[in-house]
Formats: structure tokens, sequence, C-alpha cells
């Protein structure tokens, strides 16, 4: 009897679950499919990389720069906290923190550009290819003029800031007017693109308390002047070692030939020459700030 059970038993697992004398399918050993998924993502990583780092030695060639410019690392996961750079402080406590430079360790610049008296279509597509993130601050008499190129502007991931809307000395202004100029450009960007910015900088960088507290009244954050400034054929520096360093805000303007001895493209290559060749990539200010 108990032979007859041990065969009967036999037979029973040699038929599996198919039946009929089947083998059961093999079962992928602990972990392997896991394992796979895995490799396959790194793989597809990998490629994606291979390919976003052959495009932008693409469009390097393409507009004319020497170099691609550096990829930004991932910004940090908790902001840091801006103040307000010595020297240039006010006596109102609890105002936007004015600066010139983003405390970080990581060797990274901000590329801002100002005004937009300049509508090159050419500077949407170059700064697009080449993947080179920069902020915007606009003066509605400039920009008015055409508020759909700043809407595609916006629309390739640029931020828009406030510059005020005619662009006038606001320490020669009184409390009230400095609030129009700087209240009044906070809802025609709004209006126009679609949301309230937060950072805001002074015509000629220049400003006093009220500039400060008019522009709080209306939900400005922080003040971000400038390190140096870039041209078509030469920087200009505010530091004594004329050099760049982590963090240092670039300042430029929306211009063309007839106020430069070049094109915005041509800017671009100059300042992006300078960048590249100190080791610096461009990140997003708004990542920081």
């Amino acid at each position: 009897m108990g032979v007859a059970l041990l065969v009967a038993a036999l037979g029973s697992a040699c038929a599996g679950p198919g039946g009929e004398g089947r083998p059961a399918p093999a079962k992928p050993a602990a972990g392997q499919q896991p394992a796979q998924n895995a490799a396959g993502a790194l793989n597809a990583y990998v490629e994606r990389v291979r390919a976003a780092r052959a495009a932008r030695v693409a469009a390097a060639k393409k507009w004319g720069l020497a170099k691609p410019p550096l990829e930004a690392p991932e910004p940090p996961a908790v902001k840091p906290r801006i103040t307000t750079r010595k020297g240039f402080e006010t006596d109102g406590e609890g105002l936007p923190p004015v600066f010139t430079t983003v405390p970080t360790k990581q060797k990274v610049v901000f590329l801002t550009i100002d005004d937009g008296a300049e509508k090159d279509p050419a500077l949407l597509r170059m700064m697009s290819e080449l993947k080179i993130p920069y902020s915007a601050f606009l003066s509605d008499y400039l920009v008015k003029e055409d508020y759909g190129y700043f809407r595609r502007m916006r629309d390739s991931g640029v931020a828009l800031h406030n510059h005020t809307l005619h662009h006038r000395y606001l320490p020669g202004l009184d409390y009230d007017d400095q609030k129009r100029e700087i209240c009044g450009m906070q809802d025609v960007i709004e209006k126009q693109f679609g949301k309230r910015p937060p950072l805001f900088r002074p015509p000629y960088g220049n400003y006093n308390e009220d500039t400060l507290r008019a522009a709080k009244s209306c939900g400005v954050k922080a003040v971000p002047l400038w390190a140096s400034e870039a041209f078509p054929d030469h920087m200009e520096w505010r530091e004594w070692d004329r050099d760049l360093h982590p963090g240092d805000i670039i300042l430029t303007h929306f211009r063309g030939k007839e106020d430069w001895k070049g094109t915005m493209p041509d800017m671009i290559r100059r300042v992006m020459k300078t960048i590249t060749a100190k080791g610096y990539a461009v990140a997003r200010l708004e990542d920081y700030v």
C-alpha cells in the first residue's frame, strides 16, 4: 500500500500543473525580474543623457560656440537663504533682500536680460536649442510693442519678472509714484503672461527704502542686481578681481546692432565663452531664489 501511494505521488509531481506528464514552467530566480528592469531603466537613462549631450554639441556648433555649455547640476532641494548684500542695506526691516550673488558652492551662474527693447527671434531659437536658462526683467513701455514675443519666451520656460512700467530713476520719485511704476508692472505681467512675478530689478540698479517698501506691497520677494554685465564684445565686472564666482548674477540687455557692436546671439556667444572657459554652468535663477 505504501509503494502504491509513493508511485501515485511521483506521477502527480511529474504531471505538474499542465498534467499529462509535462513539467511546470521554470520560474525566474528570485530578484531576476527587478534586476532586469533596473538595468533597462539605467540603459534608457544613459541613452537619454548621451542623446541630450549630442544635441547640445550639435547646437553649439550650429550657433558658433567654441564649446558646448556645461550642464548645470541639480538645484538644491532647499533654496538657500538670501540676505541683503553688505553695503546695500536701507534702514527698513523686513524688506525684500537686495543681492548680486546667490549663496551656493556649486559652480553655477545666472543669466538675466533686462528691459525688452530688442525682440530678436534668433535669440529664442538659440537659447531653446542650447538649453541655456535665463530670466527676463521687463519694462512695459518696451515690451507692449510685442507681448507675443515674450509669451513665446515664457512658453519656452523663461521666467518673466518686473523692471517697472517706464524704466524711470526710482529714487527721484516719491513713494506713490514708485508704487505705480512697480505695482503697475506687476499687474501688466499678471494680465499679459498669467503670473505675478516674485522678483524685481530697479532700473539702473538704483533704489531707496521707498522702492523696497513699494515692491513688497505688491508681492515682490527679492531684488536681484548683478555681479557682472555682458556685451557682444566684452564683459564688465563689479568685483575687484574681475572674475566669476559661484552664484554670480550676470546682467545683459535686449539690444541689437543699432545699440551694440553685434546681435543678441553675438552677446550670448561672448558671455558663454567666458562662462564655459571658467568652468561654470548657467543655472535657473528661480530654482535658487
